[in-house]
C-alpha cells in the first residue's frame, strides 16, 4: 500500500490519516471533524478508492463570516493495493473519525492437484521404460561363449 501512503501525504494539511495493516485487512483512519455518516460517500472502482466528505457548519443568524478557515470539503482519490478487495469493505464514522476496513484478497498458494490414472501396478508406466539392456528374465552372461553364470 505504499502508493496509498504517498497519496495520503498529498491530502490537505487539515486532514490527518493513518494506514494500518493486519494479516487479513487494511484499516484506513481519517480525521474528518464535523463529518457525519450522511455527509460522507466512499466508493471503490478499478483499483481506486474515492472519498467525498463535507462538513456542514451552522452560522448563528446574527453573525456572518469575516474569514473562514475551517471549511471542509474533501474529494480524494487513492490507489488501492493490488491485494486489497473492495468487496466486503466496510466504513463507519464516529466522532468525526472515518474508519475504512478493506479486506485483502486471498493469496494464491500452492495447491496439490490430484492425478487420475491407473494404479501403480506398472511402476515405470509406458513413458518410463526400464533399462532395455537388462531384464529380470535375462541371465547374466560373463563368459566369452555367452553361457550363463549363476
Amino acid at each position: 500500500m505504499s502508493a496509498l501512503r504517498e497519496a495520503l501525504g498529498e491530502l490537505p494539511d487539515a486532514v490527518f490519516a493513518d494506514v494500518l495493516e493486519s494479516d487479513g485487512e487494511y484499516l484506513l483512519v481519517l480525521d474528518l471533524p464535523g463529518v457525519r455518516a450522511d455527509t460522507v460517500d466512499v466508493s471503490a472502482r478499478r483499483g481506486r478508492l474515492r472519498i467525498e466528505a463535507r462538513r456542514e457548519k451552522e452560522v448563528p443568524r446574527e453573525f456572518q463570516y469575516l474569514e473562514e478557515d475551517r471549511a471542509l470539503f474533501l474529494d480524494a482519490d487513492f490507489p488501492l493495493s493490488p491485494d486489497a478487495s473492495a468487496e466486503g469493505a466496510s466504513a463507519s464514522v464516529e466522532g468525526g473519525v472515518l474508519e475504512l476496513r478493506i479486506p485483502k484478497r486471498e493469496r494464491d498458494g500452492e495447491t496439490s492437484i490430484p492425478i487420475d490414472g491407473a494404479e501403480d501396478d506398472d511402476v515405470g508406466g509406458p513413458d518410463h521404460d526400464a533399462d532395455s539392456t537388462t531384464t529380470d528374465t535375462e541371465p547374466d552372461t560373463d563368459t566369452e561363449d555367452g553361457s550363463a553364470t549363476s
